[in-house]
């Protein structure tokens, strides 16, 4: 067992991604992953790295994707108003084929909204963070321990597959403080020979770029991106199974409402409610074919969300009608009880 450290959710990010071999940030402060910011502005200057508060969310992106394309690793954060311009820089580094972390610690919205935790930003991550034809990996964490966890992997991931990697989280994580223990690896540097590096007459020019004025050219290079994306999907979905086995009735829940969600089924096996929980981890790819057998094992689902309802469009594409599924949400800030979520459970039940 390695040393373990009682740390905020914000700080933990900051403090993941610099042992993730991350060097260089750009961001601007919004509540509630400002600490996030801070952190790396104390850090980055002790190991040598670049710490910079643009002078907007919309520079800040564009920062990052100009260090990507030198081939460093590069992250930026933010939460809900700041994601949104951030969008289509984004789509620029999607377009450009260039891996980087973006972290978007979600609050209750639309618009300014409030401080509070939300999961609202659900159908932004997985269906439309900025124009045009792409998608990114997106993690969801749902304890301070495993966005340590998943923070690497994301630095990994996008290297691997040349594509953005989000880290979802919300309000809640971002500020509570639990106990977590860092790994004690070195950071795996990927290759990266399509890097604008300087090339002293070794090799030819590299060129970063993302459009495309030949509609056939373009047509050929979006294919061949998705195909990559099919390789995501294929390998690298990541999903929890909680009191699964014999379930009778299940829930479907994510990030920290799932932790809302682990203590209600608890709860409701007590009372003789065969039920049981799977949590997604990465929402994009998302967990299609183990929901479905979810879905076909239970009598009824239950999806529960900080939000009005919007992962429920994928568990119900997922089930493809094979079993009802029902809904319980609250938002614009109001965090779901275990009493709420297990009346839910019970009524799901009857």
């Amino acid at each position: 067992m390695g040393q373990k450290y009682l740390m905020k959710g914000n700080e933990a990010i900051a403090e993941a991604a610099i042992r993730a071999g991350c060097k260089h940030f750009f961001g601007y402060p919004i509540t509630p992953q400002t600490e996030v910011a801070a952190y790396m502005a104390k850090q980055m200057p002790k190991i040598g790295g670049t710490y910079l508060q643009a002078e907007s969310e919309v520079a800040a992106i564009n920062m990052v994707l100009g260090a990507a394309a030198a081939g460093v690793r590069a992250m930026t954060s933010s939460s809900s108003p700041g994601i949104s311009l951030k969008t289509e820089g984004i789509s620029y580094i999607a377009g450009s084929d260039l891996p980087c972390v973006i972290i978007n610690v979600m609050r209750g919205s639309p618009g300014l909204g409030g401080i509070q935790p939300s999961q609202a930003d659900y159908w932004q991550a997985t269906r439309a963070l900025g124009h045009g034809d792409f998608q990114v990996i997106v993690f969801a964490p749902s304890s301070v321990q495993e966005i340590v966890d998943l923070l690497g992997k994301a630095f990994d991931l996008a290297e691997k597959y040349r594509m953005p990697a989000m880290m979802l989280a919300d309000g809640m994580l971002g500020q509570m403080m639990e106990p977590v223990e860092f790994p004690e690896t070195e950071p795996k540097m990927a290759e990266k020979p399509w890097a604008v590096t300087g090339h002293n007459n070794e090799r030819p020019h590299n060129i970063i770029n993302s459009l495309y004025l030949t509609p056939s050219d373009l047509e050929e290079i979006v294919v061949n991106r998705f195909k990559r994306y099919d390789e995501v999907k294929k390998n690298e979905v990541m999903y929890e199974a909680y009191q699964a086995e014999d379930a009778e009735f299940g829930v479907v829940a994510y990030g920290a409402t799932a932790r809302v969600v682990k203590s209600a089924v608890n709860q409701a096996r007590e009372k003789g409610i065969k039920v049981g929980l799977l949590r997604p981890i990465t929402v994009w790819p998302f967990p299609e074919k183990e929901v479905a057998a979810f879905g076909n094992q239970v009598k009824k689902l239950l999806c529960v969300e900080m939000s009005m309802g919007q992962m429920i469009d994928d568990v119900k594409l997922a089930v493809n009608g094979s079993c009802p599924v029902e809904f319980y949400g609250r938002t614009g800030g109001v965090v779901p009880s275990p009493a709420e979520v297990l009346k839910a459970i019970e009524e799901m039940a009857k």
